[in-house]
């Protein structure tokens, strides 16, 4: 076991701070063997899995620009940790063992936030692109491409905006004059729309940016094909954790494991009994776990975060039942 000071606490100047890393090393504690850390990012959690006492850890991320901060890690920790760009879906290709626990920090990091020229925040003007694979059509193309029921259903499904119609129909508007190509000003077309925030609410812009870039980076069908993969690699007793951000992601997080581990129900008695399958995984904690007042202080990003756990049992891996997951009634067909 590394002692902790051989660890770089974060890279210089890094602008990440680990989300709940604390709540999950208490959680999982001891902690030792392998680890998968499924949101490089800037490297924290791989960062506080290698001080605590994890023999290995593999991160992987699919934004390139996390590539450099993990070949520094790996240069410092002489053969405990590697990196592998790929995203959530596939995660199993990544390792060939199976892992002692894998860790996921859902959505946008701080880091993509904080880089206007990534398109990811209304705060920063930048171009409009929210990729985090920095491939494949951006929020540009969608804004400018997609119809204005599709718009509409997107800004509903993936950022719960009332003024969807309304938004969507604007942009429309908009786009007939110009081509949409930057954040500032799809954000001064969307709080055309909507009151003025009042101080301590969020920005208007929020919640549409949030589903465009779901939409552009098919985020939750990421994470049931994560979560999936992580079940398909842990060992019996080997940990899962995942921090999600909002209401949303926590829905798919909590569902799926309440599927995985038996805790669903058996549904409608008017319909067709479920199959049951046996539980891949037990919850030692039903409910989510919040960031205390401390960490919020220190990190205001904790304070919308929810942390779930589940511990691997000896059943066989299988498929969730989409069904069952509260996963918004789009596809990356609808959305082409």
């Amino acid at each position: 076991m590394a002692a902790a000071a051989e660890i770089p606490a974060s890279p210089p100047a890094s602008p990440h701070v680990p989300v709940l890393l604390d709540a999950i090393l208490a959680a999982v504690a001891p902690i030792s063997g392998a680890w998968f850390d499924a949101t490089f990012g800037a490297g924290g959690y791989s960062r506080g899995l290698l001080a605590a006492g994890a023999e290995h850890v593999t991160g992987i991320d699919r934004d390139p620009a996390a590539a450099s901060i993990a070949d520094e890690l790996a240069a410092k920790t002489e053969g405990r940790f590697s990196f592998v760009q790929v995203p959530f879906s596939k995660l199993a290709e990544a390792v060939a063992t199976p892992q002692d626990g894998v860790v996921f920090d859902l959505g946008v990091s701080s880091m993509q936030l904080d880089q206007a020229e990534r398109g990811f925040s209304f705060l920063r003007d930048g171009p409009l692109d929210m990729r985090m694979g920095q491939a494949g059509p951006s929020a540009a193309d969608l804004v400018n491409g997609a119809s204005e029921t599709v718009l509409a259903d997107i800004l509903y499904h993936y950022g719960e905006e009332r003024a969807s119609r309304r938004i969507a129909r604007a942009i429309v508007a908009a786009r007939a004059e110009a081509p949409i190509a930057r954040t500032a000003r799809l954000a001064e077309i969307v709080s055309g729309c909507l009151p003025r925030s009042k101080p301590g609410q969020s920005h208007p812009a929020t919640r549409s940016f949030q589903a465009l870039r779901i939409a552009v980076n098919d985020e939750f069908g990421e994470i049931v094909a994560g979560l999936e993969a992580a079940e398909a690699v842990l060992r019996p007793g080997g940990w899962l954790a995942v921090v999600s951000f909002h209401s949303l992601e926590d829905r798919i997080v909590k569902r799926f494991l309440q599927a995985r581990a038996g805790a669903a129900g058996r549904g409608s008695r008017h319909g067709p009994e479920a199959v049951m399958l046996p539980p891949a995984f037990t919850l030692p904690k039903r409910s989510g776990i919040a960031a205390d007042a401390d960490e919020i202080a220190a990190n205001p990003r904790a304070r919308s975060a929810r942390l779930r756990i589940a511990q691997r049992t000896d059943a066989p891996a299988a498929r969730a039942p989409r069904d069952a997951l509260g996963l918004p009634p789009l596809t990356l067909e609808t959305l082409r």
